[in-house]
């Protein structure tokens, strides 16, 4: 059926149909994108009497959602139109009590994917967490001294998962039509630091050909150094961080000096925790797609 283009424009019925295709299109494809896949079959080991239910909440300052109290770790799949053989685990932070799971994840697997990379978003065990408000509950666990004795048990687990992860991408590389030697790691706050933790591992199978460390914990131990075959890395963070100072940053970049190893570093003079509270931090990840071309890893 033809339909005049003057009576289309006249017609707000049209225009109100034709807005809705052009609102629902894009979301079909963009939900398509998306494949959530257990870490694990069957329960998670080592967190088996774990007898607590996942919450999800957005009352978080940015107001964007997190989930926590998880007990079954997946990774949600971003898979592009046109794979350039690059693959990220993105892994987000949250003082391993909540995680970021929209800001630090799901949105950037959505702007990586533009650029061709196979994204995988992990969802890795948490910390217990014991209100239903969950956000300032972790904040009160950050300062609390006690704080790492309450993760003893749990932190091993959240350790494995992120390496569980990491190995899957490597051994499911023909699978998603990505170069298994193209695999990288992006990690925030307390998720740098799992990514650190494969960045150092012996274990080739579980290490990445690069790395992002953003605004990333770091405390390393006394005449602490890195491995020769840690990858090439990428280091952003804000000097007005109040939760992980930039020293983090610097000493992480300087111990990659050290080992002789590929390293940049990005300090943005404000940006704040999650680089959002300025125009120039929040174009982080345009420098980061850039430094993988000079790396040769978007080719």
């Amino acid at each position: 059926m033809y339909i005049s283009p003057i009576l289309f424009l006249k017609n707000r019925s049209y225009w109100r149909f034709f807005l809705l295709v052009l609102w629902i299109v894009p979301a079909i494809h963009s939900f398509a994108q998306e494949e959530v896949i257990p870490l694990y079959s069957g329960v998670a080991p080592g967190s088996e009497q774990w007898d607590w239910e996942e919450g999800v909440t957005t009352n978080t300052p940015i107001k964007l959602r997190i989930v926590y109290n998880v007990k079954q770790p997946t990774l949600s799949v971003y898979r592009p139109d046109s794979a350039n053989g690059a693959a990220v685990l993105l892994i987000p932070g949250g003082g391993y009590y909540v995680i970021n799971i929209e800001s630090e994840g799901n949105m950037l697997a959505r702007q990586l994917v533009k650029k061709g990379i196979t994204v995988f978003v992990l969802k890795y065990r948490t910390g217990r967490t014991l209100s239903g408000d969950p956000w300032p509950e972790m904040l009160n666990n950050l300062k609390d001294t006690s704080n790492r004795q309450k993760l003893a048990s749990v932190h091993p687990l959240i350790i494995a998962d992120a390496f569980t992860a990491m190995r899957y991408l490597r051994n499911h590389a023909p699978e998603y039509d990505f170069n298994p030697n193209k695999i990288g790691v992006i990690g925030f706050s307390a998720g740098g630091s799992l990514a650190l933790k494969l960045c150092t591992t012996d274990k080739h199978e579980a290490r990445p050909d690069f790395a992002g460390l953003i605004y990333t914990v770091y405390r390393p131990a006394a005449n602490d150094t890195m491995p020769a075959t840690v990858p090439p890395v990428f280091i952003a963070c804000a000097s007005d961080d109040v939760l992980a100072s930039p020293a983090n940053s610097t000493a992480l970049f300087g111990a990659w000096l050290k080992a002789e190893r590929p390293a940049e570093l990005h300090i943005y003079a404000k940006g704040g925790h999650g680089l959002w509270q300025s125009k120039s931090a929040g174009n982080w990840l345009r420098r980061f797609e850039e430094w993988l071309e000079e790396i040769g890893m978007m080719k």
